[in-house]
């Protein structure tokens, strides 16, 4: 009961339900009572009492309504939990870790049929999206009330994947059942099947003769590919990612991309071989990274249309390329005066496309670099100086600051040039320290993070060593053959990626939409990693890491994803006997744990380095097993 005196009045509010009493409710109960027997509202007679200015009265009433919905929303945050009000039941003794009790779950089995589900790039919704620029291939979700709550099966056969290095030649035909790259490139030797494997010799259309002829050659034309001045890099069109998994043995870690196309599980083969990839196409929107962060980008006759819609393409490549960057070209228009016969085109339309490329690459401040045979190599300016130079009325324009560098979630593509920042002197590829000093120098670009300093970056870096030394002994897998595709889900400074750096792993590093935007300092280390909301499904197939590992992801995320959904989302990603390490507040852990064994997974708690009673580790192994249910659902 609250009482409120206006105008020497008293009126009685009798709070029931949640006790918050929305700001409609309190002006209709205040105006129904303050009137007299003639129905005329009692504010307005002299002799009871002096008008009252309506302004006061919703000030007082506003700043009630303020004060209890923050009772009310303190309290809401304090027991929320994300997996659904039915299937939770308060713990008995909160005071001891504040955990929360789950009635047992179980999950269903998905139907054969989804054993490739990737959610955000469903073919069956692509109908829905036009063909436009290709928007169907890009991320499409469906909405909440049609995510599936089922637990994707493996193909018939599937088998544990071959362990790393060996992978890199070799999977297990069972684990990506598709022959389409198999017929339709046999004569380019991107893969060939072989009994009960896929073996992958390392051909693709532009270089018949091997992968690593093709990186030599481009290795002579660039000589930063062999100093460690070149560390990170992104291949558009990536193929089954060979020329990537080439170039993790010269020092450089590339992320493949490649859409959900008629080009069957060309990303979902990358990760079986072990090799860094994701899904994803330029098309109408930002790729999901950040500004001035790869060191080189590269195409093989990835048939994107560069010079096409104001050279929107283009432009991306040159808003991620760090400043002094390298472009690679292979393939149409490259080489025009030799190949043209057999790219079913005439010599006049070659050339035609070459000269707009040029064209376009200078409005851009690139320059030509080097270039041999099929390889053209460009460079991004190394600084502003040429952008200053660059008129008004030149197109395509530079961007206004009305749109962030490094907005890079479902932000349009926009026709103008991201110019780099010019405070950043030591971001650039000439004055960024070479890999593999760069990992632990601290990155110019940690002032843009709030809070971000030397300190707080050697902290990070010591903190992980610590954890991960922790980890090795709760999973001892981790550090062996046994790990080699790893996801850090919500990173910071890529410390648990730094920490592993000299095993036998590749980490993607994720960092929230919603979160602070530490993903160039990643980068600057020499790091990969991308946006990613996790109310949402990631940009890969099933089964395609061996650890997922998560710092406070559900206290972080808590009044935004339901847990249900991101823990499914975790199961779809993971394969087969992979295991999760979650670090999280105690208070979720018993939830998460119940969850888990609700989709198969066994779990069990254990402490942290320091033995916080507050925060706990829980390990989990997802089991291996085979559909039951051939429909589907």
């Amino acid at each position: 009961m609250i009482t409120v005196i206006i105008c020497g009045q008293m009126y009685k509010l009798e709070l029931t339900g949640t006790g918050v009493l929305s700001m409609r409710v309190v002006v209709d109960y205040l105006l129904a009572t303050m009137k007299g027997s003639d129905g005329k509202s009692i504010i307005t007679q002299p002799e009871k009492c002096r008008i009252v200015p309506v302004a006061i009265l919703f000030v007082l009433i506003c700043g009630f309504s303020f004060y209890m919905g923050g009772i009310f929303c303190s309290e809401r945050n304090r027991f929320l939990f994300i997996s659904g009000q039915k299937s939770l039941e308060p713990s008995k003794d909160l005071s001891s870790v504040g955990s929360v009790q789950m009635k047992s779950i179980s999950f269903p089995e998905c139907g054969i049929d989804y054993q490739d589900y990737t959610p955000c790039t469903d073919p069956k919704r692509w109908r829905k999206y036009g063909s436009y620029r290709l928007t169907l291939l890009e991320r499409h979700c469906p909405p909440i009330f049609e995510r599936k709550e089922c637990l994707v099966p493996p193909p018939d056969g599937y088998k544990p994947p071959i362990r790393w290095p060996k992978s890199r030649d070799e999977c297990w035909y069972r684990n990506v059942p598709y022959d389409w790259i198999n017929k339709q490139k046999s004569n380019q030797h991107w893969l060939k099947k072989e009994g009960e494997k896929f073996l992958f010799p390392g051909g693709g259309t532009m270089f018949p003769n091997g992968v690593g002829e093709y990186a030599d050659k481009m290795q002579d034309l660039i000589p930063e590919m062999k100093d460690g001045t070149i560390r990170t890099a992104i291949d558009t069109g990536c193929g089954v990612a060979s020329w990537g998994g080439d170039l993790l043995d010269r020092g450089i870690l590339t992320v493949s991309l490649a859409p959900r196309d008629n080009h069957e599980a060309q990303v979902q083969f990358a990760l079986e071989r072990g090799i860094p990839a994701i899904l994803g196409v330029i098309s109408t929107q930002r790729l999901p990274f950040p500004s001035n962060s790869f060191d080189m980008a590269h195409c093989s006759r990835c048939l994107i249309p560069w010079t096409e819609f104001g050279g929107i393409y283009l432009l991306e490549i040159h808003r991620i390329l760090r400043p002094g960057g390298f472009w690679v070209l292979s393939g149409p228009p490259i080489n025009y005066q030799r190949r043209w016969r057999g790219w079913n085109t005439t010599i006049e339309e070659q050339r035609s496309d070459y000269e707009k490329l040029e064209e376009l690459l200078k409005s851009l401040c690139f320059k030509m670099y080097n270039k041999k045979g099929d390889i053209a190599v460009w460079q991004k300016s190394l600084d502003n100086n040429c952008y200053n130079k660059l008129a008004r009325d030149t197109y395509p324009p530079k961007c206004d600051d009305s749109l962030e560098p490094d907005s890079a979630w479902y932000t349009p593509l926009r026709a103008c040039i991201v110019v780099p920042n010019s405070k950043f002197k030591k971001s650039g590829l000439t004055s960024i320290p070479k890999w593999p000093e760069r990992l632990h120098t601290m990155p110019e670009r940690i002032s843009m993070v709030h809070r971000g300093s030397a300190s707080s970056f050697k902290h990070d870096d010591s903190t992980w060593k610590k954890r991960i030394e922790h980890y090795k002994k709760l999973l001892p897998d981790l550090g062996t053959d046994k790990i080699r595709n790893v996801m850090d889900m919500n990173t910071v400074y890529g410390g648990f990626a730094a920490a592993l750096i000299n095993d036998p792993v590749w980490v993607m590093n994720v960092v929230s939409s919603y979160s602070t935007n530490t993903l160039p300092v990643v980068y600057d280390r020499g790091l990969i990693g991308t946006f990613h909301d996790w109310c949402e499904a990631f940009s890969t197939y099933p089964r395609t890491y061996d650890l997922l590992h998560l710092d406070g992801l559900f206290t972080a995320e808590s009044h935004r994803c339901e847990m249900k959904y991101v823990l499914l989302e975790m199961d779809r990603i993971l394969r087969p006997n992979g295991h999760v390490i979650i670090r999280e507040h105690g208070y979720f852990v018993d939830s998460i744990e119940a969850i888990g064994k609700g989709m198969r997974w066994e779990c069990h708690k254990q402490k942290t380095e320091k033995g916080d009673e507050m925060m706990k580790v829980l390990i989990c192994q997802k089991q291996l097993w085979y559909a039951s249910n051939k429909g589907s659902r």
